[in-house]
């Protein structure tokens, strides 16, 4: 089956869980809003309302058959069994997905730094409440994530989120620490050494051929200041 992933072309956003999901996979998929042919045009069908089937509110969603799965934890609780990328059992999947949606959580905590009124204003516009956020989030909230991720990887004593079996969740765990070393590089070096198990798993997910291949592609958009994760020295304390 050949995919169809549905995201803005120009950044990584909540999208690129699902692309990198699919990469360490090696699925066959189109990120359809970068094709010239097709571009946004094709994106903006399916929000307006203008294709058949079940509308999604908001991209990511990802077209696979006739089916149209939304949401990105929604879409790898889907795809994830098919491909390998997390246990057959019910406890393991559910389990995966449950931290699935905290990695969820904490990407809201994240954008929410620097845009703490709302998506519709812009950064400038609410700097004085993005400051007094942005050192709340990372003086309490990122090592609140970070510890309870450490004590995961701590209990299941394998090396991954989920012991011994590398799985979807921990691609997620990967792509929110790129991001915030990103977005919040001062902070990370401060605290990256209290929570070694969480860089070692960076490291090992970075490594894997697949996963390294893409990172080095141009298929890999570069972080910037239009997605979740944006970089303002001044948050960054």
């Amino acid at each position: 089956m050949r995919y169809e992933l549905y995201y803005w072309p120009s950044i990584q956003g909540r999208g690129e869980f699902v692309r990198l999901a699919l990469e360490e996979a090696g699925a066959d998929y189109v990120d359809v809003a970068r094709l010239p042919q097709r571009g946004i045009v094709a994106l903006m069908r399916f929000l307006e309302g203008k294709s058949d089937g079940r509308p999604p509110f908001a991209p990511p969603f990802l077209k696979a058959g006739k089916l149209m799965i939304a949401q990105t934890a929604n879409i790898l609780l889907w795809l994830a069994p098919r491909h390998g990328l997390v246990p057959k059992s019910e406890a393991a999947r559910v389990w995966a997905h449950q931290l699935q949606l905290t990695v969820a959580d904490w990407l809201v905590e994240t954008h929410d730094a620097h845009h703490p009124i709302g998506g519709a204003f812009y950064y400038e516009d609410q700097k004085p409440e993005s400051k007094r956020r942005a050192a709340h989030f990372t003086a309490e909230r990122l090592p609140k994530f970070f510890g309870y991720v450490e004590r995961v990887l701590g209990r299941e004593r394998g090396g991954w989120l989920l012991g011994q079996t590398f799985s979807y969740v921990d691609i997620s765990l990967f792509q929110m620490i790129a991001g915030l070393r990103y977005a919040f590089p001062r902070a990370m070096e401060r605290l990256e050494p209290k929570y070694p198990r969480s860089v070692a798993l960076h490291g090992r997910v970075a490594s894997r051929p697949r996963i390294a291949a893409y990172l080095a592609s141009k298929r890999r958009i570069a972080f910037n200041q239009h997605g979740i994760f944006r970089h303002y020295p001044e948050l960054d304390t």
